[in-house]
């Protein structure tokens, strides 16, 4: 089977620089899949310099540009360099009448006559049949028949409104796939495309498009991680993909693209791996096949034990024991109560209220290592946001000034320049909840801070967005500290 990764910018709202494009594709190429759609050479000249630069790193996968049947397409195409064109061709009556006001013949000797241009022209023709599970059967396989004898290397089945089902999906592909290599291209609207690229694998396909979290048009498409864990895990078989690779891939289309990853999402999902039911953890310590289906080291991963008030005793001595420390039944009972209190009230228990908690029981006395002494902040639409931050950082002062695009970026990286000689913490999420409503709304700013392969959850809470933002990262940092 032969994977190629689709561009994932027909997103609504995502717009990639050449340098952001590269960036995802070399980290694709280690990843390990075969062919590479680096964009639509068509769109602007932006698009095509983004393209080129992908084409021209030397990476091992095929390098493809979307194209319509269009020379003019295939033109730009040459320009960009690319090793194949991705020819996507409408062949529903639906598409071709609604949308190209042309009839079957006519979009025949289309398709014929631009995938012969672009053999003659070296390129490698993957030819597609856009809205192929809405298409007439027969006419779909003279599309395919005369594409093949105009020098078309591969085909494609586009379910291009994912109106397919698994069991219909398997019928076609045993019908059409001996024509030539078969690629199938599913769509997510109902939320099938991972079952319908499957089925049509199993039935004869050689090949399966996809993306990244699952990005594209609408629901987007078959998402990587699902349908290479599916086959891996499920089906005993072996993509070639290096899976170890598959969460930090998704952690950089998401920071790039800045579409966040579905908490609930399967694989690279925040939850996928985390574990609060004291009944769960229980089994996960007994052995980790009691609840999970894979192990999260296989795709890159770490497993998470958060507490609230499905926690259980199993849980908050397995957290204790993280953070090195050591409870007897009398103090784990107590901490427990305290950490459901927490969690009956709505609140989120981070890692470091467990500290907090686990200190006031135990009575540790702790001394914060850093404290917040001044902070100023000036934003505007004409300047530029300016911090300016003092700490007292192991009794220490420390002065600092950072900029950012906004005052809380601004305060965030004055605060990490100040910190900077004492700890590289590196900031993995932030959130924001108003709390109560109204402009003089009390938020809670919710933080995720690593370090050196630790990492532990924060929060703050202020009418003051940039002071519960910065209370949040002073109270992770100062708890990352208390790890050593």
């Amino acid at each position: 089977m032969d994977t190629t990764l689709r561009d994932g910018e027909q997103t609504p709202g995502v717009s990639l620089t050449a340098e952001k494009k590269l960036w995802i594709a070399k980290a694709l190429d280690k990843l390990g899949v075969d062919v590479i759609e680096a964009g639509s050479a068509v769109t602007s000249e932006g698009e095509r310099a983004a393209i080129k630069g992908v084409a021209h790193e030397g990476l091992r996968a095929e390098i493809c540009s979307y194209a319509r049947a269009l020379k003019g397409d295939i033109d730009y195409c040459l320009e960009c360099d690319v090793n194949s064109v991705h020819l996507v061709v409408p062949v529903s009556d639906l598409h071709i009448e609604k949308k190209l006001r042309k009839d079957r013949e006519t979009v025949l000797c289309m398709a014929v006559d631009t995938t012969s241009y672009a053999i003659d022209h070296g390129l490698i023709v993957e030819l597609s049949a856009e809205d192929a599970s809405r298409a007439d059967a027969d006419f779909l396989r003279e599309f395919y028949r005369q594409g093949v004898a105009a020098g078309a290397q591969r085909l494609c089945y586009c379910d291009t409104v994912g109106v397919l089902v698994p069991e219909r999906a398997a019928a076609q592909f045993t019908e059409i796939a001996h024509i030539a290599p078969m690629s199938v291209h599913c769509h997510d609207d109902f939320g099938l495309a991972t079952a319908n690229s499957v089925a049509a694998l199993k039935a004869g396909a050689t090949q399966v498009h996809v993306t990244v979290n699952g990005l594209g048009e609408r629901a987007g498409n078959a998402s990587l991680e699902e349908l290479v864990m599916t086959l891996e895990s499920l089906y005993g078989y072996k993509t070639r993909l290096n899976t170890t690779e598959l969460y930090l891939v998704s952690r950089l289309v998401s920071r790039l693209t800045g579409v966040p990853v579905a908490q609930n999402k399967p694989i690279v999902g925040e939850n996928a791996f985390t574990h609060e039911s004291g009944i769960h953890t229980h089994g996960l310590l007994a052995d980790t096949r009691t609840y999970e289906p894979i192990t999260p080291e296989m795709v890159g991963r770490e497993r998470r034990i958060v507490l609230g008030k499905h926690a259980g005793s199993a849980s908050v001595h397995l957290a204790l024991k993280e953070l090195g420390l050591d409870a007897n039944d009398e103090q784990l009972g107590d901490i427990l109560k305290r950490i459901k209190e927490l969690g009956d009230k709505g609140k989120r228990v981070t890692d470091a209220d467990l500290q907090a908690i686990a200190d006031a029981v135990l009575e540790i006395n702790r001394e914060a290592r850093i404290k917040l002494q001044e902070l100023t902040v000036v934003s505007g639409n004409v300047v530029t946001p300016t911090s300016s931050i003092k700490l007292s950082v192991d009794n220490q002062e420390v002065v600092e000034a950072g900029t950012g695009l906004g005052p809380v970026d601004a305060a965030i990286n004055a605060l990490r320049k100040a910190i900077g000689k004492l700890a590289d913490i590196t900031l993995e999420e932030y959130h924001v909840d108003a709390i109560t409503g109204g402009t003089d709304a009390l938020v809670e700013v919710w933080v995720k801070l690593s370090r050196d392969g630790h990492v532990i959850t924060a929060r703050g809470a202020r009418a003051d967005i940039i002071m519960a933002s910065v209370e949040a990262v002073v109270e992770g940092v100062n708890r990352l500290l208390t790890l050593e």
